[in-house]
């Protein structure tokens, strides 16, 4: 398993929450299972104490997204070195038995936690994959959703630096609504125009028998 797949762990537990809808998916230890995704034996580790403690972790996680989003590196970096240091890891090369055409196992690098609880574990995972992307990428890489009240975590992975949306759904509803807004500026400066024409026509003075 490659380092940046990790990466997508604090995506997906920064989004289960959308305040500016006052939407909160992470209200149950199902939710938080669904977070762990194919690790079935590391979300088995959940418990109902997990929920908050994952809510916890999940607002210091979108403050880097925050903080990288405003501009502020130095504070996204710092940030995000805060649950590094409280949530290790150890990087080891793992084969997972999987061989190549050849018959070799591919090796990899993969990470192991040492997690006191769920919670633990999953942030020391996210932290670390959201810290190769980070560096391999730069702290403009992470950015929130401009698709107002969106505001979703997303990572940039795109060759010119051009993301501003998390999905092709909200980039078409920005796109929809600024369609809109132009027409309905054309409009009224068309309605301005016509009524500046209508005053400056000189009266037509009367005919006097």
């Amino acid at each position: 398993m490659e380092l940046a797949y990790y990466s997508d762990y604090a995506v997906r537990l920064v989004n289960t929450e959308e305040p500016a809808r006052n939407k909160d998916a992470l209200t149950s230890v199902d939710a938080v299972r669904e977070l762990f995704g194919a690790n079935a034996q590391a979300a088995r580790r959940a418990t109902d104490a997990d929920v908050t403690r994952f809510r916890a972790v999940r607002a210091r996680l979108r403050a880097v997204f925050e903080a990288a989003d405003g501009g502020d590196e130095t504070l996204a970096v710092d940030l995000l070195n805060s649950l590094l240091m409280e949530f290790p890891v150890s990087p080891q090369i793992s084969g997972h038995d999987i061989r190549d055409a050849d018959g070799k196992p591919d090796w990899h690098m993969h990470l192991t936690d040492h997690p006191s609880n769920a919670t633990a574990g999953y942030a020391a995972i996210a932290a670390m994959g959201l810290a190769f992307h980070l560096t391999s990428y730069g702290v403009d890489r992470l950015g929130l959703c401009e698709a107002a009240p969106c505001r979703n975590a997303y990572l940039d992975t795109s060759t010119n630096r051009s993301r501003r949306y998390c999905s092709d759904r909200c980039a078409t509803r920005a796109n929809v609504a600024a369609y809109r807004a132009r027409k309905r500026l054309e409009t009224e400066r068309a309605t301005e125009t016509g009524r500046s024409a209508d005053t400056a026509q000189p009266a037509t003075p009367s005919t006097e028998r």
